[in-house]
């Protein structure tokens, strides 16, 4: 069953795509196809994806190996690193100031943390994007603790990331509210018995808590 609004769990976990940032994997998508002639959406959607996707995004495929796989992938051979990181994070779009505005009124009284799927190049992105739009380095700042797939080598919907997170910061599931853009995270939180809303476009978060 879906939690309603108002919520009022002492500890929130948010996703970052598309509940903090927002995303649109179409010009990813649009911008491979277009440079291999083939239709991106076959080897990567937000749902499922090639296995060397699922490799970066836990932290087993380094940054050069991703390039490696997907210029193999996309037939592309010859081309260069920095066109296949402007076209990887194309997606990444802004951070509306009010969810930073709410995270902040938020951790004035509550224990926030951040859980995301995510892989390297993209965190370097999403951390530049926090400089130019709200001249802070990091995302991080507005949280007790951010776990990144990329960096703690799991992520979801497995259970054992939640039951970390949970574990690690003395959390009780009953007392924590876990947000997210995908109905697959959101019922992997549930299995291991923590509440879980699933935030649908164009509901945003700042929304939710109004």
């Amino acid at each position: 069953m879906q939690p309603q609004p108002p919520f009022a769990h002492p500890n929130l976990i948010f996703d970052l795509g598309a509940v903090i940032i927002n995303l649109d994997f179409g010009r990813t998508a649009r911008l491979f196809s277009a440079l291999s002639g083939l239709d991106f959406a076959d080897l990567y959607a937000h749902h499922q994806q090639l296995p060397f996707f699922d490799e970066f995004e836990v932290g087993r495929l380094p940054p050069e190996g991703f390039r490696a796989a997907l210029r193999q992938a996309l037939g592309v051979p010859h081309a260069p690193d920095a066109q296949l990181d402007e076209y990887w994070n194309a997606l990444l779009l802004d951070i509306p100031a009010e969810r930073i505005a709410l995270l902040k009124r938020l951790g004035q009284t509550r224990r926030l943390f951040l859980l995301s799927n995510t892989n390297a190049i993209h965190k370097t992105a999403f951390d530049q994007i926090m400089w130019q739009q709200h001249q802070m380095p990091t995302i991080d700042s507005l949280f007790e603790r951010a776990y990144y797939s990329h960096l703690v080598q799991d992520r979801k919907p497995n259970p054992s990331i939640f039951t970390r997170v949970l574990t690690e910061n003395g959390l009780k599931p009953e007392e924590t509210l876990f947000i997210d853009d995908t109905i697959r995270h959101v019922e992997g939180a549930r299995r291991v018995g923590l509440p879980a809303y699933h935030l649908v476009a164009p509901q945003t978060v700042t929304e939710l808590f109004a």
